[in-house]
């Protein structure tokens, strides 16, 4: 029996390897706020401190399922796995969890404005971005 292999088109592995690398960006920033030294967070002004401080845990929790997620998927991805799909959707709700903290329950709107909501509403739509991706690759028949 002969195995048929199907060449990866190149804008699929574009899309996985910048994928990955935001994702990697979004694990650097996950890892320096859990590890942020006092010495650290008391340079901050105090409003910032504040909102450092006062993070419920559901909120971690839901920033750890986002981050942890997103780089499972994007390696999942990378290595043609369809799960990728569900990993990324488990992503996006800890996005969409996180996000709903951080507008509509923190002061952080008010510490940072209206520019505090770019990376947000950036990661919100690269994250939906992604599970729409790996649908489509799947679909496809890139991810197996």
């Amino acid at each position: 029996m002969t195995k048929v292999s199907t060449k990866i088109p190149s804008w699929f592995w574009a899309v996985s390897s910048v994928a990955l690398v935001w994702n990697l960006i979004g694990v650097l920033a996950y890892l320096g706020q859990l590890m942020m030294t006092d010495e650290v967070l008391a340079a901050l002004p105090e409003a910032e401190q504040a909102l450092y401080k006062n993070i419920p845990l559901w909120a971690t929790i839901a920033f750890t399922l986002a981050v942890w997620g997103g780089l499972a998927g994007s390696i999942l991805l990378v290595l043609k796995r369809k799960v990728a799909t569900s990993v990324f959707i488990v992503s996006a709700i800890g996005i969409i969890i996180q996000l709903s903290y951080n507008l509509f329950m923190s002061e952080a709107l008010e510490v940072f404005g209206k520019v505090g909501l770019i990376i947000p509403i950036m990661t919100l739509t690269i994250g939906l971005a992604l599970v729409y991706f790996s649908r489509f690759a799947t679909q496809k028949g890139i991810l197996k």
